[in-house]
């Protein structure tokens, strides 16, 4: 299996953000946390073995908790969080789900499943662990995901040295996650975006919060060698250029791939034939503006 992503780093940067805590750098987090409460709010049962896969904070769980759909959680992390409240917690390794099969009747991934190596076998162990008609809900950064950044840096380290490194994570498109969804086995599939676009003053002021978000670049395959500061100045100047609004603050987008698929059993209803949907995948997509200081 390719090592695309370095676990250890992962863990160490999202550590080190957590004891930080900066001052609303969960914004994020929050959001999507709260956009999955309520989609789960607007299903017709309740769920008495509920499970968050791989959450960096319990907040999905917590929002989750309160809708009054479900009983209390168990987490799977690969270190011991923090804020459970004495709630059940199972370590395991990112790649694996730890859970026995059928031992769960939902399941929810926020902002991790892009971090695996292999999704798709995840995605299958999360599958498994479902009892039928289990429902499995996560988010996850898409493509589209700091295009800006991306971009800027990339223009900015060619100018400089006439090559580049990728200095940010690479993300799947929703229809990718649609299809790893039909792959891994789960009925009726679901696969829409909402775009978050995030203002700041400046390239640096976004650097910081991806820093406190623990977002920054863990592939197994970065550079070891530092950046240096004039890579950052050119690439703010790039930034500023062609992703700003008038009054001087530029723009960050994070593209959420929202997924939800069932455990399949004889009661669900059946797909649709190709080409009868009523809804056409641009009108599943959605843009929020979100503020953010220096």
């Amino acid at each position: 299996m390719e090592q695309i992503f370095d676990h250890a780093l992962l863990r160490q940067r999202r550590e080190r953000a957590f004891r930080a805590a900066v001052k609303d750098a969960d914004f994020l987090a929050a959001h999507v946390a709260a956009d999955m409460a309520e989609r789960l709010s607007l299903v017709e049962r309740r769920f008495e073995n509920p499970v968050q896969l791989h959450g960096v904070t319990p907040v999905t769980a917590d929002l989750m908790e309160a809708t009054g759909k479900t009983a209390r959680f168990r987490f799977v992390a690969d270190g011991m969080l923090d804020g459970l409240g004495g709630r059940e917690q199972i370590v395991a390794d990112p790649e694996l789900s730890g859970l026995q099969d059928g031992s769960s009747d939902l399941i929810v991934s926020p902002l991790s499943l892009h971090l695996v190596n292999d999704t798709p076998g995840l995605m299958i162990q999360a599958r498994r662990a479902l009892r039928p008609d289990g429902l499995f809900l996560a988010a996850v950064p898409g493509a589209g995901t700091l295009g800006e950044l991306r971009q800027s840096l990339l223009e900015a380290e060619s100018h400089l040295t006439g090559g580049a490194h990728s200095r940010v994570h690479p993300f799947a498109d929703v229809r990718d996650y649609g299809s790893l969804m039909q792959r891994a086995g789960f009925a009726l599939p679901v696969a829409d975006r909402e775009d978050i676009v995030v203002r700041y003053d400046d390239i640096f002021a976004l650097m910081r919060d991806l820093r406190a978000m623990g977002m920054t670049n863990a592939m197994a395959a970065r550079s070891r060698t530092p950046a240096p500061r004039l890579l950052f100045d050119l690439a703010g100047e790039i930034y500023a250029d062609r992703f700003s609004d008038p009054d001087g603050r530029i723009r960050a987008t994070f593209a959420i791939i929202h997924l939800s698929g069932w455990m399949p059993h004889e009661s669900q209803q059946k797909p649709l034939k190709p080409g009868s949907a009523k809804m056409r995948l641009a009108d599943a997509l959605k843009t929020d503006d979100v503020e953010r200081g220096e």
